[in-house]
């Protein structure tokens, strides 16, 4: 006797060797012998042999018409025996019923199983939904094996092609692109990002670091809805005086000027004069909610995204020849420059220039300076206001020396093609702007303070700088309060305390009250957005210096070392760590070898090459936190 009957969910055949009603043992007919349970049995038959039962009942399931089984089925629970008998019109032989139960057993679309060798068919909305996604899915097979081809081959599928970014930036790993890319990349023994280089999907590095940016920070995009300022809401009377500012050549966001003022008792009247955009960008309005999003103008070698649209930026910036919105900052100085007066006002400025850092540069040294020899239409007021911006320092800084710093680097891209030039941090020009809008922020600061009125501050305490609606000392700057207050056209925190700042001066309620939440929101979504865009500039700041190397058929350099294996490279803002260099003292100066530049992955390498004798002091003196805020305060 043999029997047909289930294991595990698997129907088998085995001849029975002891039958002892609730168990069998029986033998399979590869020779294992086992026991099973007299109620896996589904039927029992003498012939055809244990050995043919199966093949014949296979190629009886074979001969079977799925949907036709389905459709002689009830909408009731059923047996595999019953369906045979109505199948056939008789009692179904052995392998008959055999090859009815294989067919229900491999057909769980069509019939759910419902217990030993009963089933019931599926209902139709069920089925049909079932098989369109069997179907579906034999068509992703196909389609991921057709991409996989042509990745393979160096080909970009058409496919993947609206899908790009996702695929580089953030993949969606259910998908049938991803999976084909994926593979291909495990095939090639390449990153996704280099296997659709390979298939010319990156025609450019530069978008490619860009474009990965606006899709984590910008996935609306980065222009914008028509949206504009509205025009101040009270007439304001005209200063008497004629400001000027002092900007890159590529500034547009025009945030603050300055004048000076000789006054009939000796004294000078200086004037810090700071855009007002505060009186156009309403809180809670559409391009308020704008500026919110984007919390920041972003800056990179050679673009920039502004917080507010252009139209707000041409309605507020202070531009030469116009009478420009401002909340000035006037100080009455005596000839020691000791402050005699301050007074907030909120007026038209009358702009008389926009100067330039380039042009300025090289007239404004120390040299000349000192010997009194600047060549300039604004020579006075410009050495004026540099004596007294070293006041404010020594105010400030006290006896505490200023410590080396590290030189910046300006870029300029144009045409594909990169200038780094270095300059000097600390620059007279840099102290005058630095220094003006520290007192600036920090007089502003006290004020807030002071008169209780709600602010986002900028602290810093145990050597961190961090943002608060506390006001605290910043220890680093030397002052007991300080607000960024004087770039409200590129930084949302500025408009915000400017907002402030304009209520205080008309005597108003403020736009955001003690508690008011939305303060301590717009500081938490600032400082992730200001990483953000900082850490951004650092990557495209390296992209640039990568191309600078390849651009001028760079092979070798010099640096100086840091400590242990980094060296600092002399001509270029980057640092490298050298496994070959060898035991060196800090500021000892090394010619370096460069090669593997990756412009995709932002790497390279580089090999000691030779110590350049005699070493210098180390260029890597602690970088002080009362510039690095400064720096921050005139961009």
């Amino acid at each position: 006797m043999n029997v047909f009957y289930e294991d595990e969910g698997t129907l088998k055949v085995g001849a029975v060797l002891a039958d002892n009603a609730a168990t069998l043992q029986v033998e399979a007919p590869h020779g294992k012998r086992s026991k099973i349970k007299g109620a896996s049995v589904l039927l029992r038959f003498e012939q055809p042999g244990m050995a043919d039962f199966m093949p014949q009942a296979q190629r009886v399931a074979e001969t079977l018409d799925l949907d036709f089984l389905w459709q002689c089925s009830s909408g009731a629970e059923f047996g595999y025996e019953t369906l045979g008998r109505e199948y056939y019109g008789r009692a179904p032989t052995p392998v008959e019923a055999a090859g009815v139960l294989l067919k229900l057993h491999s057909a769980p679309m069509y019939f759910y199983k419902r217990g030993k060798g009963r089933y019931k068919a599926a209902p139709e909305d069920a089925l049909k939904a079932a098989l369109a996604s069997v179907e579906r899915k034999k068509e992703q097979a196909l389609r991921k094996d057709a991409y996989l081809a042509q990745l393979s081959a160096g080909e970009l599928p058409a496919g993947m092609e609206p899908l790009l970014a996702s695929l580089l930036y953030k993949p969606d790993r259910s998908t049938v692109e991803w999976k084909a890319l994926e593979e291909a990349s495990a095939a090639l023994k390449l990153t996704p990002a280099r296997v659709i280089e390979r298939c010319r999907g990156i025609p450019s590095t530069h978008d490619y670091h860009l474009n990965r940016f606006l899709f984590e920070q910008f996935p609306r995009g980065a222009g914008f809805a028509a949206v504009s300022a509205s025009e101040p809401d009270a007439e304001l009377p005209l200063s008497e005086v004629a400001a000027f500012s002092v900007d890159d050549a590529s500034t547009t966001e025009i945030d603050d000027a300055f004048s000076v003022t000789a006054l009939p008792n000796g004294n000078v009247r200086v004037g810090i004069h700071i855009a007002a955009p505060a009186l156009g960008v309403k809180a809670e309005t559409p391009l308020d909610a704008v500026a919110r999003e984007r919390l920041s103008t972003v800056y990179f070698p050679g673009g920039k995204i502004t917080m507010l649209p252009p139209p707000a930026i041409d309605r507020y910036t202070l531009e030469a020849q116009r009478d420009c919105p401002a909340l000035s900052l006037y100080t009455e100085l005596t000839p020691a420059y000791e402050t005699v007066s301050t007074e907030t006002r909120l007026e038209r400025v009358r702009m008389a220039e926009n100067l330039r850092h380039d042009a300025l540069e090289t007239l404004f040294t120390g040299e000349t300076l000192i010997a009194g020899a600047i060549d300039h239409a604004y020579a006075g007021p410009l050495t004026l206001l540099w004596h007294w911006a070293r006041h404010l320092e020594r105010a400030r800084r006290g006896d505490v020396p200023e410590g080396e710093q590290r030189p910046e680097y300006a870029f300029r891209v144009e045409n594909d093609r990169v200038e780094i030039a270095r300059r000097n941090r600390g620059a007279p020009i840099d102290k005058l702007v630095s220094e003006l809008m520290i007192y600036v922020n920090s007089l502003w600061g006290r004020e807030l303070a002071g008169t209780d009125t709600p602010a986002i501050y900028r602290v810093q305490g145990a050597g961190k700088v961090r943002m608060s609606t506390v006001p605290a000392a910043h220890v680093g700057l030397g002052v007991e309060q300080y607000v960024w207050s004087s770039s409200p056209l590129r930084r949302y925190v500025d408009l915000v305390n400017q907002r402030q700042l304009i209520a205080l001066a008309r005597g108003e309620a403020p736009a955001y009250r003690q508690g008011d939440e939305r303060l301590l929101a717009i500081m938490r979504e600032f400082e992730s957005a200001y990483e953000a865009y900082a850490e951004f500039q650092r990557s495209m700041e390296r992209y640039w210096c990568l191309r600078w190397l390849v651009q001028e058929g760079v092979e070798s350099v010099e640096a100086t070392v840091m400590r242990e294996s980094l060296c600092r490279f002399d001509a270029l803002p980057l640092v490298v760590r050298v496994p070959s260099l060898p035991s060196l003292a800090s500021g000892s100066r090394v010619a370096l070898e460069v090669s593997n530049v990756d412009l995709l992955e932002l790497t390279f390498h580089c090999e000691f090459k030779s110590a350049i004798a005699p070493p210098r002091a180390s260029a890597e003196a602690p970088h002080s936190e009362p510039q690095a805020d400064a720096s921050e305060a005139s961009s």
